[in-house]
């Protein structure tokens, strides 16, 4: 099949050289364009364009998916289908062009999980098991018709980056799968909408640390938000960043009070039960062990997290 991928993140490395590297004919790379990074502002590639022009494969950048141009180039090359992974909502103009027409790999178990952060909810939320969806495109976003799914057990170490990565290869397998089926007729199965939840995008408000929750809601909430964004809170007026976290079942009171600070943890209380503070970052400095933190910061008893 001559396919067209189109993506941006690190995520859908995996699916792209899966594809590169199959009997598939790729005929094209869609991604954004270059845009400033880092303190030099000097302009990248998104992963996915530099492995385009690292590996010669056409690579179209394209700074609006509804523009004519980029219809008109893309029908030019024929395609007989759009491998879409971690990229923008493809309007109907682009949906139908290939012959096979356009699938998208999701990273939850469709219905579950529609929207923008399928990832980070299901950590947030404390759930064992996820998965991976490669669906049939249609202007309703992740509505498509199921054509291949796989589940996968969430471990009580995943983070946002360890669990990102897992289903990056796991997804890059299934991509293959969900073609051949495409290539042999099978079109994928209705969802259910009843069972049908949201991921919304995250918002910067939702970064900041309720001592008011309990212990174990905090430490999913940063499970599912590290390395980024990051939960944040404050410390004598500082902003910290928290990274990695342990929950203990023990009460001490106030949410938000520190209640023990040795060399290896900070203790915090919540609502029900207490948080240690493995690893975190003070604003403007390095993100530290809690252990090298401690040996430059004295914290004292009782003081309070938060704004």
């Amino acid at each position: 099949m001559r396919t067209i991928f189109m993506g941006n993140p690190e995520f859908a490395i995996p699916s792209l050289r899966a594809i590169k590297n199959s009997s598939y004919n790729l005929v094209a790379v869609v991604s954004n364009p270059p845009k400033p990074f880092g303190r030099k502002r000097l302009r990248q590639l998104t992963p996915v364009g530099q492995y385009a022009r690292d590996h010669n494969i056409l690579f179209i950048e394209a700074s609006s998916v509804k523009s004519e141009d980029l219809k008109v180039k893309l029908s030019k090359l024929k395609p007989d289908i759009f491998v879409v992974v971690a990229y923008k909502i493809l309007p109907p103009s682009l949906i139908n062009i290939p012959k096979y027409g356009s699938i998208n790999l999701h990273a939850s178990l469709l219905p579950k999980y529609r929207g923008a952060a399928p990832i980070q909810w299901s950590l947030m939320n404390g759930d064992k098991e996820t998965g991976i969806t490669v669906f049939q495109i249609k202007p309703s976003v992740d509505t498509g018709d199921i054509v291949a799914q796989k589940k996968i057990k969430i471990s009580d170490e995943d983070n946002m980056q360890t669990l990102s990565k897992r289903l990056s290869i796991s997804g890059s397998n299934l991509v293959l799968d969900a073609m051949k089926k495409i290539e042999q007729g099978d079109k994928g199965i209705p969802q259910n909408t009843n069972h049908a939840t949201k991921a919304p995008k995250i918002e910067k408000e939702m970064t900041l640390i309720n001592w008011s929750w309990t212990a174990t809601k905090i430490h999913n909430w940063i499970r599912g938000l590290t390395p980024k964004p990051g939960m944040s809170t404050y410390i004598n007026g500082k902003r910290i960043r928290v990274y990695e976290t342990k929950v203990l079942n023990s009460d001490y009171g106030k949410p938000g009070a520190i209640v023990d600070v040795n060399k290896d943890n900070i203790i915090v209380s919540t609502s029900k039960g207490s948080l240690s503070l493995l690893e975190i970052q003070l604003e403007g400095k390095k993100k530290l062990p809690v252990n090298d933190f401690l040996k430059g910061y004295d914290l004292k008893l009782g003081t309070v997290l938060g704004r």
